[in-house]
């Protein structure tokens, strides 16, 4: 069983940043493929970034240049830097944990991006 907990979230302007950091429980963190997800209201839950245990990392062409996703398997901590936030970016920001037939979620971070 992994627990994860974001946290990072909140109220921004357009054109800002946010760091938004996921902190996993558990002793095998480097195994699992972390992953950045976001809900808007209304709409489906889509993939914003994925970062492999190896390191490969994966973007939506939504965030590409904008967003950089990075792990601390010391501190089992997968974090997701946002820049140049734009309104359509507000919505609740998940993290994932996966490996193979696992995966588990965290409750979210709210981010809101005012116009």
């Amino acid at each position: 069983q992994v627990q994860l907990v974001e946290s990072g979230g909140g109220l921004v302007q357009a054109g800002g940043s946010l760091r938004l950091s996921c902190v996993a429980s558990g002793s095998t963190f480097s195994l699992f493929t972390m992953g950045w997800y976001r809900q808007a209201p209304g709409k489906q839950r889509d993939e914003v970034a994925t970062i492999s245990s190896g390191g490969i990392i994966d973007y939506d062409d939504s965030v590409l240049g904008r967003f950089t996703i990075s792990r601390d398997n010391a501190k089992n901590t997968v974090y997701l830097q946002m820049n140049s936030l734009k309104p359509e970016d507000a919505a609740v920001y998940y993290c994932k944990a996966s490996r193979y037939d696992m995966a588990y979620w965290g409750e979210g971070t709210l981010v809101t991006v005012s116009s």
